[in-house]
């Protein structure tokens, strides 16, 4: 068994059905590949992103909710609820849960990162 340490931005970690841990390679198509994938429906993956700008595109994760913990910096994430537009301001150290089949994004005032628990199973994108 080899133990190394890993960077959440650039290694996904699965976390499978069974309750074992899978890292996944994060290739730069990942997300716009990420429906024709059959490695990752059934887990929860958790990454790390880190931002510099507002997002450019929208998305929604219909199977499950997603939880969001700002690690450093502050972020605003949108929700698009059925009764309008909500904002929920994160500052470091702050989580957020996003219910399942809400479309999110995120506006962001300078530098800041998070890290994001999420089921990759039918993950969609739309431009802001």
């Amino acid at each position: 068994m080899t133990v190394r340490p890993l960077r959440l931005e650039s290694t996904y970690l699965l976390v499978n059905p069974d309750e074992t841990v899978t890292p996944i390679p994060v290739s730069p198509d990942f997300w716009a590949t990420i429906g024709q994938r059959t490695d990752i429906h059934d887990g929860r993956m958790v990454m790390r992103f880190f931002y510099d700008a507002d997002w450019t595109t929208w998305e929604v994760h219909p199977h499950a909710d997603e939880v969001i913990i700002c690690v450093g910096g502050t972020f605003t994430m949108v929700l698009d609820l059925p009764e309008g537009e909500r904002r929920v301001e994160l500052s470091e150290g702050e989580t957020v849960v996003i219910p399942a089949g809400i479309w999110h994004t995120a506006d962001v005032p300078g530098e800041a990162s998070g890290i994001f628990l999420t089921v990759g199973r039918g993950t969609q994108h739309r431009p802001r």
